[in-house]
């Protein structure tokens, strides 16, 4: 079957790999459809990955058809289009037990830990697969990075009428402007690049966009009455911002980080004490959340449309990935087709 592969920082090939046996019990084998292309494989291209190894076939957004259930699979057939859920956690350790498979202890990641979806076949837990007989082979490949802020949105808990500041407008940062949207909160967003605030304010009007840089801070303020949101989401991965976002939350709020970076982060302990801020990470998403977030798409509550900017074929991939992670190309999200 065809299948590409990272053999190191900067070069994919393209090759053919052995199909995968008949599917065990409690197993799937499907035919993939869909491969989103996210921050984590960006990074993994550019060598900065963390708990990364090479060579490694990259894809964990994903929308599958299921080719063959096996034995002991009942909720799935022939045909079926799903999501795909990429935690492969143990269901025993401390994590797991409290429901917290998405931070499991031994959590493996197709595509980051263990080869990903840039194949033709992939055998999968079925009960890992999200089921939706409304939406397309693109919307159920989103709902994985639509996972990441869903749950950490879920992670803030915000209240109708709080104000929330999501710092980072790519697509992991969209997908909490969605859901924070959908809480009835005051949404602002802040980037470096135009662009994206320009493709935030086209999709998302009822939201402030402020340009990162010197003059960001008066524009929070300004945005939220004198005074800073009681919640900032940093999706950027970007030490710097994430260190600067203490001195952008209010007294009392909560900051959540999204996005992560290899290394170390600090930031200033009296105005973190002062404030007395409570500082939350925020890893994956639950299988529980999925059903929730296939059910928003579905009712148009989300929409992913505008989303995929571009898209090319797998095979493709080897010859257009560099020219797709260059900042010039404006990617909000690109799509694999298989």
């Amino acid at each position: 079957m065809k299948t590409v592969i990272l053999e190191k920082p900067g070069r994919f090939v393209l090759t053919d790999t052995d199909s995968p046996t008949a599917p065990g019990p409690g197993e799937v084998l499907t035919k993939v459809r869909r491969i989103g292309i996210c921050g984590t494989d960006i990074h993994a291209f550019r060598g900065d990955q963390p708990f990364f190894e090479y060579p490694r076939i990259l894809g964990h957004e994903l929308a599958v058809d299921v080719v063959e259930p096996g034995p002991e699979v009942g909720n799935l057939k022939t045909g079926d289009l799903c999501a795909v859920e990429p935690y492969l956690n143990c269901g025993n350790c401390i994590a797991c037990r409290a429901g917290k498979s998405n931070c499991c202890t031994r959590l493996l990641v197709p595509g980051v830990h263990v080869d990903g979806g840039m194949r033709e076949f992939m055998l999968l837990p079925a009960n890992k697969l999200h089921l939706s007989g409304r939406l397309s082979a693109d919307q159920l490949a989103l709902v994985e990075p639509l996972g990441i802020g869903f749950h950490a949105v879920g992670r803030a808990n915000p209240q109708p009428g709080e104000s929330v500041l999501i710092i980072g407008a790519g697509p992991i940062g969209l997908g909490v402007v969605a859901f924070a949207l959908l809480r009835c909160c005051r949404v602002l967003v802040t980037d470096v690049r135009a662009e994206r605030l320009a493709f935030c304010r086209e999709h998302f009007p009822e939201i402030h966009t402020i340009q990162a840089g010197e003059n960001a801070l008066s524009g929070i303020q300004n945005a939220c009455n004198g005074e800073l949101p009681s919640i900032v989401f940093d999706a950027t991965g970007n030490r710097r911002s994430m260190e600067n976002a203490v001195s952008l939350t209010a007294s009392g709020g909560r900051l959540v980080f999204v996005g992560l970076v290899l290394g170390e982060i600090s930031f200033n302990d009296p105005e973190f004490h002062r404030k007395e801020l409570t500082l939350l990470a925020s890893r994956n998403a639950r299988g529980n959340e999925y059903p929730a977030i296939i059910t928003h798409i579905e009712k148009g509550e989300v929409d992913t449309a505008p989303w995929v900017t571009h898209r090319a074929s797998m095979s493709s991939l080897p010859d257009i990935f560099a020219d797709w992670v260059a900042p010039e190309s404006r990617i909000i999200k690109g799509m694999l087709e298989v």
